[in-house]
């Protein structure tokens, strides 16, 4: 009499000395994927920091490519501003010409440009037109091996390329959120007495309630910090680049994903601090 045939046993089974061991490579090459290129932003930021201070500043990159990021940027903060200006004023008036408060236009419009209008198109332009034209720039010139030459001739890409665009980037931003503040202003000027029947003397008259120095301030530290943040992004997916044209092309529009997210976070943070620490009246 013949016993019954053995059960199959599965050779995956854990409870087997030889089963295969599962091995963790695979979420700790995830994680460092995903931590490794922050950590290298991070100490690129601290080389351009150090860099800064240690001399010869380069006087004339820095010229050249404030002047390049004007070039780039101004005419899509005209185009921009106005649209903005005319969906801000325009609404905003209708709502105080409800509550039979029309006089205070000029309030609402220097309140809406000062603190939200300059700081989201400088977000915009900034992103968009000037930190990409700088990755680009960047990112040709490391496929092409000028960076590795540089490194090689002993010359640091980092006080000889980043520093200037870097602070070429922070002065074009605060000149721009000036620019679309006067936009938002002289727009809202035009909108409220042409097309909304404002008395030009109560718009003028209203346009220091609300808004005062600590708001053009905050307005212009959002400025300046966006320009640093959206130059650090640009130049080190620019530096960072690996592959032919293909990749710079990627590079670029990671640069603006990522200025985007950058740039809308620190402007929420800066405007909370504002708010509760910098607008009491």
């Amino acid at each position: 009499m013949t016993g019954s045939p053995p059960l199959a046993v599965d050779p995956r089974a854990p409870g087997r000395d030889d089963a295969p061991v599962r091995k963790p490579g695979k979420a700790r090459s995830w994680a460092e994927s995903a931590v490794r290129p922050l950590g290298a932003f991070f100490e690129m930021c601290a080389a351009t920091f150090r860099a800064l201070f240690r001399p010869p500043f380069q006087w004339r990159e820095f010229v050249l490519q404030s002047w390049f990021i004007v070039r780039v940027a101004l005419l899509p903060t005209l185009l921009v501003a106005v649209p903005f200006t005319v969906l801000v004023v325009f609404t905003l008036n209708i709502l105080l010409v409800e509550f039979g408060a029309a006089d205070l236009s000029g309030a609402g419009a220097a309140l809406g440009a000062v603190t939200q209008i300059g700081p989201l198109v400088t977000v915009l332009v900034v992103a968009g037109a000037g930190a990409t034209a700088i990755c680009a720039d960047l990112g040709a010139r490391t496929i092409r091996e000028e960076i590795d030459a540089m490194k090689v001739l002993g010359i640091d890409p980092i006080q000889r390329l980043v520093v200037p665009r870097v602070l070429g980037s922070t002065l074009v931003a605060l000149l721009l959120n000036g620019l679309v503040i006067t936009i938002g202003i002289v727009g809202g000027f035009f909108f409220s007495v042409v097309f909304q029947n404002v008395t030009p003397g109560a718009y003028v008259s209203s346009l220091t309630f609300v808004t005062g120095l600590p708001e053009v301030i905050i307005s212009e530290v959002k400025a300046c910090l966006f320009g640093l943040i959206a130059g650090l992004v640009a130049c080190h997916r620019g530096l960072t680049v690996k592959g032919g044209p293909k990749s710079v092309g990627d590079a670029v529009n990671e640069t603006v994903v990522y200025a985007f997210m950058a740039l809308f976070a620190v402007n929420v943070i800066v405007t909370a601090i504002g708010v509760k620490y910098g607008t009491g009246r």
